[in-house]
């Protein structure tokens, strides 16, 4: 069984203002006793990730994902927060760069990029035999990406502002010089070159800064696929989740077989993730086989087609289909969040409506919330 796992970015806001707060360092420096997932810093005081651990089943990735979720607001409410599933802040803020000497070497370098670096993704872990089979699926998964940016888009607003876009974070993310679509490589030999050759130049930091839409993990045996935005329904994370390791999985099978990477352009690749990331569900896509528009239900059930294999091999056909659908019939969290919005004009009511979405997790939470 190909196991998998995700990294969910959240938001901790003031639930009174709606606006993010400084309390990253204030929650990871009590004690935890949550087992089963992780409580991590991120670059900015004003977010917090919550890892799971590698998962076999949906139904396993379903519990930690909620447990995750639920913990890391219980543990936010202590301190006057709440921690909500949005890729940006509707409301706008000066964010508040972590103290690691990491992130703040990064602060001094890359200036407004970095000190504007507030979005909240989700990376998708699926593991592999190799680093050789590990390229071969990155060399073949490359034209699906932008489809599963389409089906995450939870991030219509940025500093109080309705961008146009569904993902403004993949726009946003985009700014760094290392982030997007990756080439084909060929061989990890191929891979390690072209690492080495970016780091270089002197202009990245570390390997951690090769912001490839998916890239080998530097810390676990796995595909690492970042394209996504943080979902805001938990149901859409695990859709993401499961298509994710399908596409790893049918992408493995083709390595074996010797099926050659279809190996679209990058700049082909960027243009068509950028119109995922202007209209999600709602708009057209780009049909990488022969780079003309087709519509969002089309570039799903090609997707869903594709992948059909691998869903069956983990026994997750039926879930895959029904929550590409829900999605599609629905809407993705951009479209939730704008519909939120239109109802009063408050950007304030749309983290409102976030947050309110899931219960504390602890019962004595909800009580010292309520009356503070």
């Amino acid at each position: 069984m190909r196991t998998f796992g995700v990294e969910e970015e959240l938001l901790l806001i003031d639930p009174s203002a709606g606006a993010p707060v400084a309390v990253a360092p204030l929650i990871l420096g009590r004690p935890s006793a949550e087992q089963g997932f992780a409580l991590e810093a991120e670059m900015q005081q004003e977010m917090l990730e919550v890892v799971s651990p590698p998962c076999r089943t949906a139904d396993e990735l379903t519990e930690v994902v909620t447990q995750g979720r639920r913990a890391a607001d219980a543990r936010a409410s202590e301190f006057g927060a709440r921690a909500v599933p949005l890729a940006t802040s509707p409301v706008g803020c000066t964010p508040h760069a972590s103290s690691s000497p990491r992130y703040q070497q990064m602060i001094a370098r890359y200036g407004t990029t970095a000190r504007h670096s507030f979005t909240c993704g989700l990376h998708v872990h699926v593991a592999v035999e190799s680093a050789e089979e590990g390229v071969g699926v990155l060399d073949r998964i490359r034209e699906w990406l932008p489809s599963i940016l389409a089906l995450s888009a939870n991030s219509p607003f940025w500093k109080g502002t309705d961008t146009g876009y569904a993902s403004y974070r993949y726009d946003v993310w985009s700014r760094w010089p290392s982030a997007g679509p990756s080439p084909v490589f060929g061989s990890e030999t191929a891979y390690r070159e072209h690492e080495r050759v970016l780091l270089a130049t002197d202009i990245l930091l570390d390997a951690g800064m090769l912001y490839f839409d998916a890239r080998l993990s530097r810390n676990h045996p796995t595909v690492e696929i970042r394209v996504a935005d943080v979902c805001l329904r938990e149901e859409d994370t695990v859709t993401v989740a499961v298509l994710c390791r399908a596409l790893v999985e049918t992408a493995a099978a083709e390595w074996r077989l010797g099926r050659p990477p279809l190996g679209s352009p990058e700049r082909l690749l960027r243009l068509a993730s950028w119109r995922s990331a202007l209209t999600g569900m709602r708009g057209d896509h780009v049909d990488l086989l022969t780079g003309e528009p087709r519509t969002a239900r089309q570039a799903i059930d090609a997707l869903l087609s594709h992948v059909e294999p691998g869903l069956s091999l983990f026994g997750d056909l039926a879930r895959a289909r029904a929550g590409a659908e829900a999605i599609l019939r629905r809407g993705t969290g951009a479209d939730w969040q704008r519909a939120r919005f239109e109802r009063r004009g408050r950007m304030e009511d749309v983290v409102a409506a976030a947050w309110a979405r899931q219960p504390l997790e602890s019962p004595q939470a909800q009580v010292e919330l309520a009356a503070s």
